[in-house]
């Protein structure tokens, strides 16, 4: 695997930080430290770590974050995490004194890799994030959830780089509740997931498909449990690629969570780690006919090590390939 890319020129950056690694969450919370490491751990190990754009970023500034959260979420998430010890936010999503900053620069690793792709510094992206985003609500925290890093990017590209569409794909097992919230009567941002159903948090219902203006730019793909590479490849074929050719995006993020990985403990999917290299493939022919290439992929879910792990590695490898 590793030696397609020896020599070539790589068209991918990878963005994370230190301080993601201390989001303290507790002991034997699923969302812990480790998973960066496990993940940073395989890159480096099988070469492909030296072979990506690397960028440490910086802590997202409260106006972009409030583009998507009320200023009373985001001082709540300052307050709770700036006492002594673990918070929790709901049952799952605990702060500690070093969230607030972690969770402001995941938000800004994203924001940095849309930079960095819009300058033509590198092609596409994918931020190895903590904490995750996608069950983030405009005035709630859940999910282990704190801020809605794509959300946040999504309107970042708008506003920032005056791009008009923008579809973000989210492929985590549990529903992204949060960006769907934030985005469900707006017709500017195409909103798919796949998830499995019924699961946590209990939203994406197919019938779920948008409000006023925004009816029809939410797309939910529910899947019952079990299934597995091929079921979820004929959804991207018949469903998903053909939603992306009538929108049109000019910029993709991808919420890209691993938990429906056949090895994770948190969900009863079957996907494998190459099934994952095949979905990315599928997303980056789409961006590079739409949208220039343009993808910013952030990590969400993935629960056991080595199946996250060997998966992200088979998601960067389909990134890094230019055809």
């Amino acid at each position: 695997m590793v030696e397609k890319i020896k020599g070539e020129k790589t068209q991918t950056g990878f963005i994370t930080h230190p301080i993601y690694l201390q989001h303290d969450t507790g002991f034997s919370h699923p969302e812990r430290p480790d998973r960066l490491k496990a993940i940073l751990s395989r890159l480096e190990k099988n070469g492909v770590l030296k072979h990506l754009i690397q960028v440490n970023p910086e802590p997202a500034s409260l106006k972009w974050v409030e583009e998507v959260h009320t200023p009373q979420h985001v001082n709540l998430i300052r307050v709770s995490a700036s006492g002594k010890g673990i918070h929790y936010m709901d049952p799952d999503t605990p702060v500690s004194p070093n969230s607030f900053n972690a969770a402001l620069v995941a938000a800004g690793g994203l924001l940095g890799a849309v930079d960095g792709v819009m300058k033509g510094q590198y092609r596409n992206a994918f931020c190895a994030v903590r904490p995750p985003g996608h069950h983030a609500e405009s005035q709630r925290a859940m999910g282990f959830c704190l801020f809605n890093n794509v959300a946040v990017a999504a309107r970042y590209i708008q506003k920032q780089y005056e791009l008009e569409r923008v579809a973000i794909i989210d492929w985590d097992v549990h529903h992204g509740n949060g960006t769907q919230y934030i985005f469900y009567d707006d017709p500017t941002v195409l909103y798919i997931s796949t998830h499995q159903f019924p699961l946590y948090p209990g939203t994406g219902r197919e019938e779920e498909e948008g409000l006023g203006e925004g009816k029809g730019f939410t797309l939910n793909c529910p899947m019952e449990a079990g299934l597995g590479d091929k079921e979820y490849e004929t959804v991207f074929d018949r469903i998903i690629l053909p939603k992306l050719e009538t929108f049109r995006p000019q910029f993709i993020l991808i919420s890209a969570g691993f938990d429906a990985h056949r090895g994770d403990p948190l969900a009863g999917m079957n996907v494998s780690s190459n099934g994952f290299g095949r979905f990315t493939q599928s997303v980056v022919g789409v961006a590079n006919s739409l949208c220039e290439g343009r993808i910013v992929s952030c990590l969400e879910g993935g629960y056991d090590l080595h199946a996250l792990a060997e998966s992200v590695e088979r998601h960067i490898m389909k990134l890094m390939e230019t055809k």
